[in-house]
Order: structure tokens, then sequence, then C-alpha cells
């Protein structure tokens, strides 16, 4: 076993749907493992952390990947994400994210609370009334998806009408983030891109028209007053990350959690007591079961190091933070579920400049979300079998059916 082996297994449905023994072998292996090619895995704690919050590795740009392979262009899923901040380097990475930043305030964030609680109530009633009966209710479509994606959007000022088109499109256009896919099946990404493109170009028209207080309406100023500090096209494309971002991670963070508690059902029972915290619920889900798997990394210098390897310019590093937060140097028991530990500091929201912007968002939703849901529902059970999305990336259940009498 190699890093090779490790990127060639991570292919596979099996390890994809569990990869944390391959990631306990990679432990044993070394926190910084060759993989040919001018390639690297990396899967210890320090190691990814350091990568992460270090700007001379960047993310592989556009250009980058249409030098490589010149089919690149050609799929506007990859061509969207090419133009948000999730694959730019500086400069422009942080021009564009500095003006998101100046809209996604944590005041504004902290602001939408009420509004999430409120969310939070309504939905629980809705999957009360699917459950009366006694039959199961799947938790991802009912609850999952809707709360995160009610939040961004009012965030956003998606018409509340619009909402629930988009956890397919979701779905399709992610698998362009997948780093095991090959170029040869994204047509579906590619069509999710052009109709989330279309949309919210057209809402933008709108907000140009007529502006309101909300995310779409402030950036849109901000491209139309300064076309220089923020193009049209990086507007489309950094709105649909928004969206996008939103919700799916905090969607599998919501599923990802609630198949720990009924497995754990002693967590449960310390969320409803007040005896275990939600903020610490939440951390050891991102450590255990990380929403986010995997990112990617470049040389953009000579002369770097990580653990004492050389990696040299135009290295590329697969950074599995997946396997970081269970790296057992870093935690100990790293294999055990336990929301008591005191010195948590998962890597899944990632690190340094590409720090995910919505982390503050994601970890409230979940704070209020799962000590309201076991609340209302003292007998909350699984009433099904759940299928987990075959991805590695973006890691979470497709469907989680319960019982909530």
């Amino acid at each position: 076993m190699d890093g090779a082996a490790i990127i060639e297994q991570l292919m596979t449905t099996e390890v994809r749907t569990d990869p944390y023994p391959l990631y306990a072998r990679a432990h044993e292996l070394g926190p910084v493992l060759p993989a040919g090619d001018g390639m690297f895995v990396v899967n210890g704690y320090a190691a990814v952390n350091k990568v992460l919050r270090t700007s001379a590795f960047g993310v592989a740009t556009a250009d980058m990947m249409a030098g490589l392979a010149p089919e690149f262009a050609e799929h506007s899923s990859l061509a969207l994400f090419g133009r948000s901040i999730l694959q730019r380097n500086a400069p422009d990475q942080p021009r564009v994210r500095s003006l998101i930043a100046s809209v996604f305030t944590a005041r504004r964030v902290a602001a939408l609370r009420p509004a999430v609680e409120a969310a939070v109530g309504r939905l629980l009633d809705e999957m009360a009334e699917q459950g009366a009966d006694g039959s199961p209710v799947d938790f991802m479509d009912a609850f999952a998806f809707r709360l995160p994606v009610g939040v961004i959007c009012e965030l956003l000022g998606v018409p509340e009408r619009d909402r629930y088109r988009f956890r397919g499109l979701a779905s399709d256009l992610t698998v362009a983030l997948e780093i095991v896919q090959g170029l040869d099946d994204l047509d579906e990404a590619d069509r999710a891109a052009d109709e989330l493109s279309g949309y919210f170009a057209e809402l933008v028209a709108e907000r140009l028209a007529h502006p309101q207080d909300d995310l779409v309406s402030d950036l849109a100023r901000i491209a139309v007053d300064d076309g220089g500090r923020l193009s049209g096209q990086e507007l489309l494309a950094n709105l649909v990350l928004l969206l996008v971002a939103g919700f799916e991670t905090t969607t599998n963070l919501l599923g990802n959690g609630l198949a720990l508690l009924f497995r754990h059902p002693e967590a449960a029972a310390g969320l409803r007591s007040g005896a275990l915290g939600p903020a610490g619920f939440t951390d050891e889900v991102l450590r255990f079961d990380s929403p986010v798997q995997a990112t990617g990394r470049v040389a953009l210098a000579e002369g770097l190091s990580v653990e004492g390897l050389p990696v040299p310019a135009d290295s590329g590093l697969t950074l599995l933070i997946g396997a970081a937060n269970r790296d057992p140097a870093r935690y100990d028991r790293p294999g055990v579920f336990d929301p008591t530990r005191t010195d948590s500091q998962p890597l899944s929201f990632g690190g340094g400049t590409h720090f995910c912007l919505g982390s503050q968002l994601a970890r409230m939703e979940g704070e209020v979300a799962v000590p309201a849901l076991l609340d209302r529902f003292p007998r909350l059970a699984q009433g099904g079998v759940p299928t987990r999305r075959d991805r590695l990336v973006l890691r979470g259940y497709e469907t989680l059916p319960v019982t909530v009498r």
C-alpha cells in the first residue's frame, strides 16, 4: 500500500461508503505519502492543517486544469467552479472573497437565528404530520435538506417558490467536485450549471431593478458599480457556489449527526437532558464523520516541504480531511465517537484563505436543529435502512428513514 494505491482505492464504491479503515492504514504509512507522477496524499492532521494554511499551496485553477486536459474548458460545470472563489488563487480569490465577506457578515448570520428557530419548528410540525400514523419519514428530504436550503435562500434572497428545486440540481452539479471522477461523465453537472447560472442571471436582473435586503441585491450592486472588483461572470459563479455550499455541507452534517445519534443513544440522552452541549456534539460529528472528506492543493512555489518531505513545484496534493480528523497523532481514540471531547478542532471547514465562509451559519443551524428535533420527538428512531450517496468529497446520506412516534 502506497499513496497511489490509496487514491486507487478511493475510487471504489466500497471505500467511499466507509473510507475510515483505509484512512487508518494510511496513518500507519505516514502523514504524507508520494503517489507518483508528481502527486502526494496528505492524511496527517498537522500536515493537512499546514497545507491548508500555507499560501504557497494553492488550488488547481481552471487555467491549470485546462493546460493538463484541454477538454476541461468544454464543461460548463468545471468552468463555473473555476470562476468562483473555490478554485481561484491570489489575487483574484482574496479580492472576490473580501467582497462576499463584506455582505455575508457575522452580524447578518446571527440575525438569522430567530428565522432558523422558526423554520425548525415548521419542519418538525410537518414531520410530525407525515409520520403521525407511524410510517417512516425520510429525514434527509423532510428536514436535513429543507432547513439549510431555506436558510441560505433567505440570506441570498431566493423566492420561497423556487427553493425546493435545488436539491437535484446541486446533487448533479457537485459531481464536478469529486476528485475521483473523470471528465467524460459530466453531462448532468453541465446542465445543472447552465440552469443555475441562468436562474441567478434572471434573479440578478430582477434585484437590480427592484433591490431588496439580501445578498443577491448587495453583490449585484457591487458588480454594477465597480465591475473591476467583481465581474458579471464572477458574480453568477459565486452566487451558485454560495447556494450549493450553503446547504450541501449542512444537509450532510445533519444527516451524519442523526445517524450517529441512533448508534449512540447515550449522546441523544445527553443532548435531551442538557448534560451534553450541542456545540460539542457538532464538533465531534464534524471530526468523526466529516461532511467534507477531501480537497486538493497544488504547490505554487519551489522549495516547499510537508512533514520533512520535499514537495516540488507544480505537485498535486490530495488532502484527506476525513483522515486528518481521525489522526491518532492528534486525537486520543480517534475512531471512537466522543462528543465530550474538549480538544476537538476538526478541519472540516478547511483553513487559511479558503476557510468556509458559511461555517458559522452551518454550526448555528446544527446547534438549533438537533436539540429541537430530539425534544420534539422523544421516541425518534431509525425507520429503515439508510442509503449513502456514492461520493467521497461530500459525504452524506441520500435517504435516512425515521419514525417519530
